[in-house]
């Protein structure tokens, strides 16, 4: 079974620049959660029978 990441490159930085701007409590993996929970990324693997439903939804068809 594959390992699905606790941070990215972009869960990084949009941690990094909001706590420039005084935000707290607002690491890389709170972050990385949240872009899962709002949609902004697709997690599920291929082999996941959601992973093609959620694939066309984020291309908004």
């Amino acid at each position: 079974q594959s390992q699905l990441p606790a941070t990215t490159p972009l869960s990084d930085a949009i941690s990094k620049d909001m706590k420039k701007r005084g935000f707290t409590f607002v690491g890389p993996t709170i972050i990385y959660a949240h872009m899962q929970a709002t949609g902004m990324i697709n997690d599920h693997t291929q082999e996941c029978f959601r992973h093609r439903e959620c694939k066309r939804l984020a291309r908004g068809q």
